[in-house]
């Protein structure tokens, strides 16, 4: 993984797009298909007071999630604790919602802005084990990029 590469194109990616919303599907997409085992990459965001996450912009097969409350699942873990959660083999997950049979690991980096998690970046594999230390770097670099996209204009998806 050439991580300076891929810093400097989500750098360009967060400078070159209009809105938000092309940022993060522009995000989505290089992620996608620059690292072979992102099988999907999505953003969710906390829903405005509600104890909840919508999902915003990904890339990937479809999810029926779109909507998670906090607590379930992965990213419902996150919004909660305030932690990144690394899951290696799904199957061994008790709290954990199945996006696909496909699936095998899920990373999940939140979002904070002012020390506030506002969101997260939700990764799927259909790999086993295959997330390091580089991937956590990466995403909590695209992580800091997206809380200043919100820095100056903060709305909720």
């Amino acid at each position: 993984m050439n991580i300076k590469f891929l810093k400097d194109r989500i750098e360009e990616i967060t400078c070159s797009e209009k809105s938000i919303s092309k940022k993060l599907k522009g995000i989505c997409d290089f992620l996608e298909s620059h690292i072979d085992y992102y099988d999907w990459v999505g953003f969710y965001f906390k829903n405005g007071d509600k104890k909840e996450l919508k999902l915003a912009e990904f890339t990937g097969d479809p999810t029926g999630h779109q909507i998670i409350p906090f607590g379930k699942g992965i990213c419902g873990q996150v919004a909660l604790s305030n932690k990144k959660f690394v899951v290696q083999d799904v199957s061994e997950q008790d709290n954990y919602i199945s996006c696909g049979w496909k699936v095998k690991s899920e990373i999940v980096i939140p979002i904070f802005l002012n020390s506030e998690n506002i969101g997260q970046i939700d990764i799927d594999s259909h790999r086993k084990s295959p997330f390091t230390e580089k991937d956590e770097e990466l995403l909590e670099f695209v992580c800091d990029k997206v809380a200043l996209l919100f820095s100056s204009n903060r709305k909720d998806f």
